[in-house]
């Protein structure tokens, strides 16, 4: 049996529960019950934006917090509100920077989006999945919290030029996509600033990075190279054996009496 001070768990949807872009496989959920049901505080936490998560989860766990964007957004009780967000002049020089790599996008606000690329590029059948926002401009948007190159003349150049800005990178090269998020924005500093310094975490990509490296026990789902130093189990991505490390923490002893 695991003993673990740690009483939250915090999972990556995307490669980490959800495998088709769409659905959770009921075995996974039903662990994910039973961790909750155990007095596990869940907590979701994606690149996607809280109006993408939604739908994957089909309305399970309406207690769960969830945090979208990489970070940019938190959702608790319903109420979603942006924590961080491209600052006007930073805005600007990186559309400045999607000009010279003939970049095409998917930018996030807070509910609506803005998206310039292809309409056969996989990312979009993730956009929207439930029809809850609008497809804007984005000068339409209030605020853009996720800022996502789906295509460009030299994504590595275009990723250079975002860390040169003083943005949150994630070159995705398995997906050809550059994820780009104002300032230091991550899963992990979202959660430090609602308060959660221990936790079980369970993820897949090098987004999910620093969320691994701070976590009590970290659980790489799959074999991303770039987390080899952060996860201490590692399991195959596929649903019974993600599903049968997430009921391991059902069964965890506290390491110490809940007060």
């Amino acid at each position: 049996m695991l003993n673990l001070r740690a009483r939250t768990v915090v999972f990556d949807i995307d490669g980490t529960l959800c495998f088709d872009g769409r659905t959770i496989d009921d075995r996974i959920l039903t662990a994910v019950d039973a961790c909750e049901r155990a007095g596990h505080r869940l907590v979701f936490a994606s690149a996607r934006p809280v109006r993408d998560l939604l739908p994957v989860l089909d309305g399970a766990f309406p207690s769960a917090t969830l945090i979208g964007g990489n970070g940019s957004l938190v959702s608790a009780d319903g109420q979603v509100r942006a924590r961080a967000a491209f600052d006007p002049a930073g805005l600007g020089a990186l559309m400045d920077a999607v000009g010279r790599f003939e970049a095409t996008y998917l930018a996030d606000g807070p509910w609506d989006y803005a998206y310039t690329g292809p309409v056969d590029h996989p990312i979009r059948s993730r956009v929207d999945q439930g029809e809850l926002a609008r497809r804007v401009d984005l000068a339409e948007l209030p605020e853009v919290v996720k800022f996502l190159v789906v295509g460009a003349s030299d994504m590595a150049g275009l990723a250079a030029a975002g860390r040169r800005l003083g943005l949150t990178v994630n070159h995705h090269l398995d997906e050809a996509i550059v994820d780009f998020a104002p300032g230091s924005t991550t899963k992990w500093e979202a959660l430090t600033s609602i308060g959660i310094d221990e936790y079980v975490a369970f993820g897949n990509d090098i987004n999910d990075f620093d969320l691994l490296r701070n976590a009590e026990r970290a659980v790489r789902v799959g074999s991303h190279p770039g987390l080899d130093d952060v996860a201490h189990v590692t399991v195959a991505a596929e649903p019974a054996a993600v599903a049968a490390e997430i009921s391991l923490l059902a069964q965890a002893a506290p390491a110490y009496p809940s007060e």
